[in-house]
């Protein structure tokens, strides 16, 4: 299954602004929450500075989650926790530096933003000056239903994924 409204993506773009503004709005976004880490992103700001090659994209959810729910084509997986585990994937940072050099800015994405909160803080602490934070998510917060795709996250804002 592919999901690719090329059309909505490109103007939802257009209509976000140029990777400086967005961020700019992500830093805003960080100082007005006392977060401690570069900053917030929305989906639309994400896939605008993705495409833009002005941040490296990351995915921390687990394995399962990847493969099954869905994810980003040509997005690496780096697992903040393997499906199971109590502790976060001790070989995290080693991992992220194989896909994303330290002086640049990587976004981090998991099922609804809690993850890929504690990810951006992790990989700050390492060193990492523009650390952020994808706010919702892959898959968004629970509906009314107890349901997760439908409300926020990548899958809800209509950009582009693909499912094994």
């Amino acid at each position: 299954m592919t999901n690719d409204p090329s059309s909505n993506t490109q103007t939802a773009s257009a209509d976000i602004g140029n990777p400086q503004t967005i961020l700019t709005r992500a830093a805003q976004r960080a100082t007005g929450k006392g977060l401690n880490y570069f900053g917030d992103v929305t989906p639309a700001e994400a896939w605008a500075l993705h495409q833009a090659g002005a941040a490296t994209l990351i995915d921390v959810r687990t394995q399962p989650e990847w493969a099954y729910v869905g994810h980003i084509d040509g997005v690496p997986l780096v697992q903040w926790r393997a499906y199971g585990a109590e502790q976060p994937n001790p070989e995290f940072l080693a991992q992220l530096g194989q896909h994303a050099p330290t002086n640049q800015p990587v976004m981090f994405l998991c099922r609804s933003g809690a993850r890929s909160q504690s990810a951006a803080s992790v990989a700050t602490a390492a060193g990492y000056a523009q650390a952020m934070n994808i706010l919702e998510g892959f898959e968004g917060d629970l509906d009314d239903r107890k349901q997760r795709g439908s409300k926020g996250g990548w899958r809800a804002a209509g950009l582009p994924w693909v499912q094994s």
